[in-house]
């Protein structure tokens, strides 16, 4: 094996990468924007227990209804969504474990049909200065996305193109 790809993979092993799945869907019928945020568990955890100022087990808590307040908390400072200039209420739905990540699920107020939409998300960022997280909008079944970090929490995604 070449010495130069022992090297990368060694390093691919010990340097970590931080990165979070977002995937909104405008719901016609209901009218409401549907969210599955996939994020890995133990990042979370960190950010769970920065935020809290106590040490959080998230797969096997002492109090999960203590835990899952945490994680709505969370998640809904950290995500926000913006028509014009109206912010759009978003509500917690819950979450499940999936090996190493976990999603996290979420659902809008009822809202008309967007053309524009501005899109925060600073999940883990605060946590992790190298966090990146793609946002995924679907309208209509057409993507838009967007990719928050540090330096740019935020978007404007046009729905109509």
């Amino acid at each position: 094996m070449n010495p130069i790809t022992i090297v990368i993979s060694f390093w691919w092993l010990v340097h970590p990468f931080y990165i979070s799945l977002t995937d909104m869907v405008y719901n016609e019928e209901n009218q409401t924007i549907e969210i599955a945020q996939k994020i890995f568990w133990d990042d979370l955890e960190v950010a769970l227990s920065n935020a809290s100022g106590t040490a959080v087990e998230f797969l096997s808590p002492n109090q999960p209804e203590k835990l899952d307040s945490l994680i709505a908390r969370y998640l809904l400072a950290h995500n926000q969504i913006l028509i014009q200039t109206d912010t759009v209420r978003l509500h917690y739905l819950g979450h499940e474990v999936e090996g190493e990540a976990a999603w996290f699920y979420m659902e809008s107020e009822k809202i008309p049909s967007p053309a524009q939409i501005t899109i925060y998300n600073a999940v883990l960022i605060d946590d992790f200065p190298e966090q990146q997280n793609i946002v995924n909008f679907y309208k209509n079944r057409k993507p838009k996305s967007l990719l928050t970090r540090k330096d740019k929490k935020g978007g404007i995604l046009n729905l109509e193109d």
